[in-house]
């Protein structure tokens, strides 16, 4: 019986990728752990390992194919018996003599579970890469499960059951343990798409049905990343109770802290942005108002331990939102420098699942293209965005007396559920205290 390789679901939220290249070929052999392909999703490029061992027999996407649906089979192994021809005729003697003077077998020892259990069952289990990685997060032992999938293999939804089977047993006083600052398993806190009831959406209107005539226009078809921004920024205006909270920030001081830094470690390779600085305060703002801190479940707030800070980075076709995990731990040179690794790597695809994907808050700095003031939409499951609009010269008052002064206008976009407006403003507060002193993000 051949074996069947799927398309992969490299993350929770995954329905579809690129089969952008193959590493393998008809006829060669794999074992588990190989690299055979690389699959696009609409955030980065992730190399795909066998999870089975044979030899393959047919490759059933090419490469190149676009939309490929999650567990869609793209290549298959050859069955039981059957192997590479010409490994087979190599074989085939040494396979016959040792036939002959082969001792008897021994009965394979049972397992605690009254199966036989082979060698190679007990030093390997068969388990989807996305079942492996949740079952890492959640302390789950592999060994132990027995998987649904295809020849046994362990799949997402064995890994669920077993979180679900532990939840249910753990001791009340244990149920809401507090949440660490690494990604929850995925029954931890239920996709808003399994959580939000069903409800019937309205027939799509075509632009001819509103007066726009057909040929006036070229379309562009949605690539994975669009179609990805589209739903889930369509979710959060619809279903989370936003609102804006915005505040002027001098910022004169901070520009001349910035280039004080810059000279006297220029020679060591610092270069820290504005935007650098804003993320260190933003971090210790958090740390000094933990509650704004936060993330709504159905379960309860998750208060989160450490500032994981999400910057948005606009790349072809959208963009993305690395993070800068425990930000308010990091000195400015070391957010400076993650901060340009990320960015460069976010541009190219090629950051892993676990670099982009959570966090607790949100930046989107506009400063650098002119925009003087925004208000961005919640990046779920992040319970407030800030918006960072463009520092300019403008009139101010100081001591009754007109003055000019370098201003910048910072607008958060609150998750009503979790922050309320004096917890919002409080956290403006603490944010707005460290860019006027930058001195105090040293202490």
């Amino acid at each position: 019986m051949s074996t069947q390789i799927t398309m992969p679901a490299l993350s929770p939220t995954m329905e579809e990728g690129n089969l952008a290249k193959w590493h393998v070929k008809v006829g060669d052999t794999i074992e588990p752990g190989q690299v055979i392909a690389e699959i696009e999703t609409d955030k980065a490029t992730m190399e795909v390992e066998a999870v089975d061992e044979g030899v393959i027999e047919e490759l059933l996407v090419a490469e190149g194919t676009q939309g490929v649906k999650v567990n869609t089979p793209i290549a298959r192994l050859k069955g039981d018996g059957a192997e590479n021809p010409a490994a087979k005729a190599a074989h085939a003697p040494a396979a016959e003599a040792k036939k002959e003077i082969a001792p008897p077998k021994a009965p394979p020892q049972a397992s605690p579970t009254g199966t036989p259990a082979t060698a190679e069952q007990k030093s390997r289990t068969l388990a989807s890469p996305l079942a492996r990685r949740l079952a890492a997060q959640g302390g789950i032992d592999l060994a132990g499960l027995k998987g649904s999938g295809p020849n046994g293999r362990v799949v997402k939804a064995d890994i669920e059951a077993s979180a679900g089977a532990t939840s249910a047993q753990a001791p009340q006083h244990q149920a809401q343990p507090a949440q660490s600052q690494q990604a929850p398993p995925a029954q931890a806190q239920p996709s808003r798409e399994v959580a939000r009831p069903s409800a019937a959406k309205p027939p799509a209107r075509s632009l001819e049905q509103m007066g726009i005539p057909s040929g006036s226009y070229d379309l562009v078809p949605l690539d994975m990343m669009r179609k990805t921004i589209a739903r889930r920024m369509t979710d959060s205006f619809r279903d989370i109770p936003h609102f804006p909270l915005t505040i002027d920030i001098e910022i004169d001081g901070l520009l001349k802290a910035r280039a004080d830094i810059n000279k006297r470690f220029a020679e060591q390779g610092v270069k820290i942005s504005v935007n650098d600085m804003c993320i260190k305060a933003a971090a210790l703002a958090l740390k000094i108002v933990p509650e704004a801190n936060a993330s709504y479940t159905p379960d309860g707030i998750a208060m989160h331990h450490h500032a994981d800070i999400a910057i948005a980075v606009a790349i072809r076709g959208g963009l993305i939102t690395p993070i800068i995990r425990a930000a308010e731990t990091k000195g400015l040179a070391q957010i400076s420098h993650e901060m340009a690794d990320l960015a460069e790597r976010a541009r190219t695809k090629k950051l892993k699942p676990e670099e982009f994907q959570g966090g607790t808050f949100s930046i989107s700095n506009m400063g650098m293209m002119g925009i003087k003031h925004f208000a961005s939409i919640i990046n779920e499951p992040h319970g407030m965005i800030m918006s960072i609009g463009a520092g300019e010269k403008r009139p101010v008052v100081k001591n009754d007396a007109l003055a000019i002064a370098t201003v910048m206008t910072v607008t958060v976009t609150c998750d009503h559920r979790v922050v309320d407006g004096a917890l919002g403003a409080a956290f403006l507060k603490a944010f707005k205290s460290f860019l006027e002193d930058p001195m105090a993000m040293l202490l």
